[in-house]
């Protein structure tokens, strides 16, 4: 039987199973395992290919959420020093597709509740929001496990994100909030002919790049109290021409821009299609929002987690909203959340791992969170 008050021996069983994005590989049924022994609830969620896991021990509040996932990003092309998924322990260091993003964080969390647990009835309720497609589309997982729970009622009042969120040091940055992030591509249309006789063409490359020289010219705004400032970058432009003596007659161009809180998605969508229309007169404009952003201000639910870290590390960490995108996206439309877990360094690379002394700091930190939010 695997020890549950360390948080070792389960990252270890977990990154055991191959479980590269859509694939399970075992992984849910490990955890649910486990977690059905600790008196939780399990629901095994199917939408789609995708496997998701909701467990919870309690049936009241206060409710305390953990949100992660299993799956894990292909091991690359690169040759690894041991198996990927063999979760050995060298020098003290676990290594393993999944040891730091996020499996390791998933284990940290459960061997946190199984030491509430043991110390008495547990107050309150916990639970495990763990789906297998947030390395993927994600289309089947979170969002759809969200939906469900919200039927059932079953919404909680805080929930931690375990998504490795340290630059340096185990315990120096909390994501309070991440940016926004739109997709969209542009085909402008012109008119297709000799580049001898540009007067019986419309070159669509002259009207597609002074609209892009437009949309890039000064900063999209300032910044806000707890974002840096939006950022857009183009990252491509094409008229797949394979002549050189041809005016094209359509030019394309893809963007993405990361944002704010002082724009939406659909907002920035009609900020792009106005100013293409200065430009062009015939276009098509194709966008797709992978999130909005959102901010879970600094107050009580916030501060018990910093207060955690600090008993534990000794550490005041930084509260920021910068990076990627995460899940907790989808989690910001139903309940506060923030993000914290292990250091960063190594996810997605090869000879991914972490310290096992940081897996057992993060389990300690994990268990003050939930000690005084069920207090």
């Amino acid at each position: 039987m695997i020890d549950l008050h360390d948080p070792l021996p389960l990252a270890q069983a977990l990154i055991r199973c191959n479980s590269v994005t859509p694939a399970d590989g075992g992984s849910q049924d490990v955890l649910a395992q486990v977690l059905e022994s600790l008196g939780f609830t399990i629901h095994r969620l199917r939408f789609g290919e995708i496997e998701n896991l909701y467990a919870r021990l309690g049936t009241v509040g206060p409710h305390i959420c953990f949100a992660g996932h299993t799956d894990v990003v292909p091991v690359g092309a690169a040759n690894w020093r041991s198996d990927p998924f063999a979760a050995e322990v060298r020098n003290d260091i676990l290594y393993g597709r999944g040891a730091c993003d996020m499996k390791g964080a998933i284990a940290a969390f459960t061997a946190a509740v199984a030491r509430h647990v043991a110390a008495g009835p547990a107050k309150g309720s916990i639970s495990f929001l763990i789906t297998g497609d947030e390395e993927g589309p994600a289309v089947d997982g979170t969002v759809k496990v969200l939906e469900w729970m919200k039927a059932r009622g079953e919404i909680p009042d805080f929930c931690l994100v375990g998504e490795p969120t340290c630059p340096v040091k185990l315990g120096d940055m909390v994501k309070i909030g991440r940016r926004g992030s739109v997709n969209m591509t542009i085909e402008v249309f012109g008119r297709q002919g000799h580049v001898a006789y540009p007067q019986r063409a419309d070159n669509p490359l002259h009207r597609l790049l002074p609209a892009l020289m437009a949309l890039t010219a000064a900063p999209v705004d300032a910044g806000t109290d707890w974002f840096e400032p939006s950022t857009l970058q183009v990252t491509s432009i094409d008229v797949g021409n394979t002549a050189t003596n041809v005016i094209p007659a359509s030019a394309k161009a893809m963007l993405n821009i990361r944002f704010n809180d002082k724009h939406t998605g659909k907002s920035l969508i009609e900020w792009v299609r106005a100013t293409l229309t200065r430009y062009a007169d015939s276009f098509d404009l194709q966008a797709s929002i992978s999130g909005e952003s959102f901010v879970t201000k600094p107050g009580p639910l916030v501060d018990i987690l910093r207060h955690a870290i600090t008993d534990a590390t000794g550490i005041e960490p930084k509260l920021d909203t910068g990076g990627g995108t995460s899940d907790a996206r989808f989690i910001a439309n139903y309940c506060p959340v923030a993000e914290f877990g292990l250091v960063g360094a190594t996810m997605h690379q090869v000879d991914e791992c972490v310290p096992v002394a940081e897996l057992r700091d993060l389990a300690r930190i994990y268990q003050g969170v939930v000690a005084a939010f069920l207090r």
